[in-house]
């Protein structure tokens, strides 16, 4: 490694980390400002704010923000270095601009390891404190399934309710059917069920049990009784929170995944989405380096002004691109490894072009 390489290594991790404080703190303050009437009214310390908030909530809008960040101190400093006439005594020194982009991509890859790890690691833990934080004093993110619900509880079982009650855990018109080799062998309905013995032990209310046997089958009917029975279900599995796979880790939403998938619920799609976008941002930071670099090592008029001007609106573009790709993957039943890996795709087709194209 050259003194050069180490000259531009060192200006992009001071650059990048200064971006990444002061971005920070402007948007905390931000979040304060809209928050600051729901700490007022809600029972709340200052040190339940300071560490079990804002200390996790700092390395959340870390995660989603590091590429950007990355984009405009690449910008920023390149563009310095073109303005003070660095960049061209490099390039007439006999330095390809191949070679001149190494220490760029050796920087943002390190920075790129680190979002990796803290996107799949570290990032899910501290976000777990802070969305139980916002449940608890400012929002809940628990939603409950009330209606039309479908669902297996074991390979071989499926249920379905028509209605559930939070309130007293019951529910109106269910139904349990048993398989077995992939035919129905057995099917329990009642007009109503009700909690008993959390966490699974529930009663049946005017129940009915009908098995099959080949072409024979028999019914069980007793009008007005009732039944206790155990069932893989709880009142927990009612309840889901919407935010439940920011607060994981990536082995425990791949477990989750499977779980669902097994129990026949439609979020696999999101949970998935999610899964690769944690491996697909690392890579965004070193195609919005790459971009970064194309942009600012031309000398203008403009300077920096300029330049900055320019990544914002390729940062942007990006932004959208991937909104779109997320929506396409959420409601038109799109891929969602393709959803995620379209915006890397298609920016990194874009910094090929610009590298091709830059002042050499």
């Amino acid at each position: 490694m050259k003194k050069l390489d180490l000259y531009i290594i060192k200006k992009y991790f001071a650059t990048f980390f200064f971006t990444v404080c002061i971005i920070t703190m402007i948007a905390v303050v931000i979040d304060f400002s809209e928050k600051v009437g729901k700490f007022i009214d809600s029972p709340v310390t200052t040190k339940e704010i300071l560490f079990d908030y804002y200390l996790n909530f700092i390395p959340w809008i870390n995660g989603l923000l590091w590429p950007l960040f990355a984009m405009i101190a690449v910008i920023f400093f390149t563009s310095r270095m073109a303005k003070q006439s660095e960049i061209i005594p490099m390039l007439s020194a006999g330095i390809s601009y191949n070679r001149f982009l190494v220490p760029y991509i050796i920087a943002s890859s390190i920075i790129a390891g680190l979002l990796w790890f803290g996107n799949n690691y570290l990032i899910p833990r501290t976000t777990k404190v802070k969305n139980e934080f916002e449940n608890k004093y400012i929002k809940s993110s628990t939603k409950t399934m009330s209606s039309d619900i479908h669902c297996f509880i074991n390979p071989n079982e499926k249920i379905y309710l028509r209605y559930f009650k939070k309130r007293d855990t019951s529910g109106q018109i269910f139904r349990i059917e048993t398989f077995e080799e992939n035919k129905l062998v057995s099917v329990v309905k009642a007009q109503r069920i009700k909690l008993k013995t959390p966490p699974n032990r529930w009663t049946l209310f005017a129940f009915q049990e009908r098995k099959f046997d080949g072409m024979k089958d028999s019914i069980l009917v007793e009008e007005g009784g009732k039944k206790d029975t155990t069932i893989n279900l709880t009142a927990d599995d009612f309840i889901k929170n919407t935010r439940i796979m920011e607060n994981m880790t990536s082995s425990s939403l791949r477990e989750y995944i499977k779980r669902e998938n097994a129990r026949g619920l439609d979020t696999a799609s999101t949970h998935i989405l999610e899964l690769h976008r944690r491996n697909a941002d690392p890579f965004t930071i070193i195609i919005l380096t790459l971009i970064g670099v194309a942009i600012a090592s031309r000398k203008t008029r403009g300077g920096i002004g300029l330049h900055l001007a320019i990544g914002i609106i390729l940062g942007s573009a990006y932004v959208i691109l991937s909104r779109f790709a997320s929506t396409f993957v959420n409601n038109l039943s799109f891929s969602p490894i393709v959803g995620v890996w379209i915006p890397n795709i298609v920016f990194g087709i874009v910094a090929l072009i610009l590298i091709m194209r830059a002042q050499k």
